[in-house]
Order: C-alpha cells, then sequence, then structure tokens
C-alpha cells in the first residue's frame, strides 16, 4: 500500500530503549547473587565473559540519568533470576537482590520513566540446570511460576508491563549454550520448549491474579519469513518454518493450541512433547495482554530435503551484497531437516553483523496483528557495528542513524494501516556485551569505552544517534519525514 500521507504516532507512544541483565549488569557474584548458566559462558568471538559487562550494577544512576537526557519513555531490562533467588528455588529470597532493582526501578520513575521488566533473559540459574535439567524438567513450571511472582508482589506497585520470556522460540528452534543444557534429541528440545510455554501461561494468569492493572506478554524473536523463489514447495516451506519459529510457542499461549500442521509434522518423527489436560488449561487461561518481539531482519527459506547436503551462498553473491561471516555462520544453524533452511536474499540488504530490512519490519508488524489481534512492542531491534572513539571522544554512527530512521518510517506506515503498536525499545540504549561477539559488536546510543580485554574507565560517551533519537522522542517521530 501506498500511503498520500501517514498517521502520526500515538501520542503516549513508548519510546523506550532495551538490555538485559547479564549484558551490562556484571556484579556477578555480589550481594548474593547465584551463578547463572550465562555466568558460565565465554562468548564465541571474544576473551571477554559477563563478569563486568558495563558495570551497570555499580553505575545504574549515572546510565539512567543519560537515558533521561535521551528522554525515554521506557526503559526494558531483565531481572536475573539467580540475583533473586541464588539457585533459583531457595526456601527466600535474597534480600539484597531485590533492594537493588528496587532501586532501579525507582530511579526510572524519578525521571518518569516507564520500567518495562523482562523476567527471563537467559539466566537459568546454574544450579537448576544441574539439579534437574533447567527447561528439560516440568519441575521447573513452578520454580519459574514462585520466582515471578516474587517480583509481581515486591515490584508490582511500581510496575505496570510484564515480559514474560525473551527470544524463548529461537532457544527452542536452534538450541545452544544459552538454554543451558546438552540437548540428546529433537524430541528433547521440543519438550523444552513446552515447559518453556507452560511457564510463562502459569506466569501470565499469576500477574492477573496478583496485579489485575498491569499488563504481561511474551517477548520472543519474530520476523517475516520469505521463500527463496516463486516454487511452490519453498512457499510451503517458508510458512511451515514460520510455524516453528514463531507459531510454535505463541499459538499455545495466544490462541490456546498448537499448530495443526506442525503437530502432525511431529508426530510422524516421534518429535511431539508431552502435553497434560492442564496444561491446555493454562494455555485457556493464560490471556496475554499485549505481545512484544524481537525484528532483526527477515528470513528467507527454501525448502529442504531430508537428506540434501546444507545450503551454500554462491560466493559472487556473498562479494556482491557484502554478507558477513557472522551470517553465513547463522544461517549454516538455521535449517530444520523437511522443512527448510535460511539462504542469502539478493534483494535485502546485508552488512557487518545486521540485515538491513525494514520493509519486513512492516510485513511483520502486520502479520502478527493479524494473526494475534492484541496491541504490539517491538522490545528489541538494532544496528551493530565495530566502532571506536575519535580522537575527540566522538562516535560519528550515521549508519545507525539511517537504519533506526528506516525502520521507523516503515512503523508509522504499519499504524497507519491499523496495526496497533504503542513502543518501540532499540536494541539497545547502551552498549553492552554481545552473548556471542563481546564488545566488537556495539549496538548502543551511548558508547562504553572498554575492549573485551581492556576494562579501561567503562567510561560513558554519546554518539551521534544520541542526539537524531533524542529529538525523534522530543519530536514523537514527527521528525522522520522531513
Amino acid at each position: 500500500m501506498e500511503h498520500k500521507q501517514l498517521k502520526p504516532f500515538p501520542k503516549e507512544f513508548l519510546w523506550g530503549g532495551a538490555t538485559s541483565a547479564f549484558q551490562v549488569e556484571g556484579a556477578w557474584n555480589e550481594d548474593g547473587k547465584g551463578i547463572s548458566v550465562m555466568d558460565e559462558q565465554v562468548p564465541d568471538d571474544g576473551d571477554t565473559d559477563f563478569r563486568v559487562a558495563i558495570d551497570h550494577y555499580h553505575r545504574y544512576k549515572e546510565d539512567i540519568a543519560l537515558f533521561a537526557e535521551l528522554g525515554l519513555k521506557a526503559y526494558r531490562f531483565s531481572i536475573s533470576w539467580p540475583r533473586i533467588f541464588p539457585n533459583g528455588n531457595d526456601v527466600a529470597p535474597n534480600e539484597l537482590g531485590l533492594k537493588h532493582y528496587d532501586d532501579v526501578i525507582d530511579e526510572c520513575l524519578k525521571y518518569g520513566i516507564e520500567p518495562l521488566v523482562t523476567i527471563f533473559h537467559f539466566e537459568m540459574p546454574s544450579h537448576l540446570n544441574k539439579v534437574y535439567g533447567g527447561w528439560k524438567s516440568r519441575q521447573i513450571i513452578d520454580d519459574f511460576d514462585r520466582y515471578a511472582r516474587t517480583l509481581f508482589k515486591r515490584y508490582g506497585d511500581r510496575v505496570k508491563y510484564w515480559l514474560t520470556n525473551n527470544e524463548g522460540n529461537t532457544r527452542i528452534v536452534f538450541g545452544g549454550p544459552m538454554l543451558g543444557n546438552d540437548i540428546k534429541n529433537d524430541q528433547e528440545r521440543f519438550q523444552m520448549g513446552h515447559h518453556m510455554t507452560v511457564a510463562q501461561a502459569k506466569v501470565m494468569i499469576s500477574c492477573h491474579e496478583l496485579l489485575p492493572d498491569a499488563k504481561i506478554g511474551s517477548a520472543p524473536s519474530n520476523t517475516i519469513i520469505y521463500p527463496a523463489s516463486t516454487n511452490p514447495i519453498d512457499v510451503l516451506a517458508a510458512r511451515d518454518y514460520d510455524l516453528l519459529r514463531s507459531s510454535m510457542t505463541l499459538d499455545p499461549l495466544y490462541k490456546g493450541y498448537y499448530p495443526k500442521a506442525l503437530w502432525t509434522f511431529w508426530e510422524a518423527r516421534g518429535l511431539e512433547p508431552t502435553v497434560t489436560d492442564e496444561d491446555i488449561c493454562l494455555f485457556r487461561q493464560a490471556k496475554p495482554d499485549f505481545l512484544a518481539f524481537n525484528y532483526y531482519g527477515g528470513h528467507t527459506i527454501q525448502y529442504y530435503k531430508e537428506g540434501d547436503a546444507p545450503y551454500e551462498a554462491p560466493k559472487e553473491l556473498i562479494e556482491k551484497h557484502n554478507v558477513s561471516q557472522s551470517f553465513l555462520k547463522k544461517i549454516a544453524r538455521e535449517k530444520q531437516v523437511g522443512i527448510g533452511q535460511e539462504v542469502v536474499n539478493p534483494c535485502i540488504k546485508q552488512g557487518e553483523y545486521r540485515i538491513n530490512d525494514p520493509v519486513g519490519l512492516r510485513l511483520t508488524l502486520r502479520d502478527l496483528y493479524e494473526k494475534y489481534n492484541l496491541p504490539l512492542i517491538i522490545t528489541e531491534c538494532g544496528c551493530a557495528s565495530t566502532e571506536e572513539l575519535t580522537a575527540d571522544g566522538k562516535v560519528h554512527d550515521d549508519y545507525r542513524i539511517e537504519y533506526l530512521k528506516e525502520h521507523l518510517l516503515e512503523c508509522q506506515k504499519a499504524i497507519s494501516e491499523g496495526v496497533e503498536l504503542f513502543g518501540f525499545c532499540p536494541w539497545t540504549v547502551i552498549d553492552v556485551i554481545s552473548a556471542k561477539e563481546g564488545f566488537k559488536k556495539r549496538y548502543g546510543f551511548i558508547f562504553v569505552d572498554r575492549t573485551d580485554t581492556d576494562l579501561k574507565e567503562l567510561k560513558r560517551y554519546k554518539k551521534d544517534s544520541f542526539y537524531w533519537y533524542q529529538k525523534v522522542i522530543k519530536t514523537n517521530g514527527n521528525n522522520l519525514v522531513k
């Protein structure tokens, strides 16, 4: 659709920014915090770890003051489960951990910044992983609910928006160390996904019980899925892949049941999870209030027949479109036997650490709104790059400004087409340690001066994009088309 005139962003639009606890806090073993599976990880391509990160735990007042100067209306952050329950299932919560997030929330509210709290962002307590395998066991459902109820009771008087689980869908589809488990087979992986989804449903019910005025939703990683060609088998593969990547976790929570086609695919291969009548009741009672999602560009899928060799991008395509090695590694992982495999799309701009696909965001917004008919908020969308300070302490990130401008314009078009979008939280408001590439990969509006091997003074610097986003917020996005 073409638009003669775009509708403005809603008057109370939540212009925000996002981080996660393990990527900013540091203080990994202070004030009674337990060990998470992320504390045990080292980024693939870096020599650093998450033990210091950007020291936000000690510098949150300085950072939130910068967020206020930026003009944020909302700050999306996560709470570290083992900071509240060091072992995940302790008899009593850790008061020092609870107090820390009291302080963070109060500091946000002091500046009129709405806290958007993520209950789980990869930080499985290591103890639960060792005792019963984390998401492998049904015990995790009750332990996760108890943890969430503790947060609701402590912070519910000040926190209106809650997110249950960050990107649980992609963790289940692709596996990896963020799950904190050695996955033996695909059936076990999908069973873990089922436990994760049931746990979210139970937490949603608890939230509505304890905080009737609060709003809660899931925060998966979502994107539109393109077919690699006009061949009907690729179109079918793209739809099947969407069932696995998106609908597998969203349909139970937002519709009350698993997609039928996906379930029959599982059954034929003995991959279906064990589902109880109680689980179905929880799905139907969950009733989320909104859907949050993270977006990093569309995926393009070609049919992947069982027994076929994995896809390899042609050399000329890689060179012509500047396809990064990190992206090639990613698509090598993203194949599901008998359904599809991601391939390089020559119509989408590739770049260092990123896919630039703003129209795909508009498509994703429309697709999710049409499927689930609930308000949407974008909880991650960002432009990563390797960056260094200039001699005078600047970072000239015009590429980030252009990237976010293009994506926000497509958001405005989606709003003009009837999508109920109430917030946008770029990943990230401040540089964080990447979950895989350390400090080589930066997203923030605020530069943190450290490297993977040298902490330096962890001094903060405003990038050019800081001043651009500040103006976007101040004008409620009215400057985007000027």
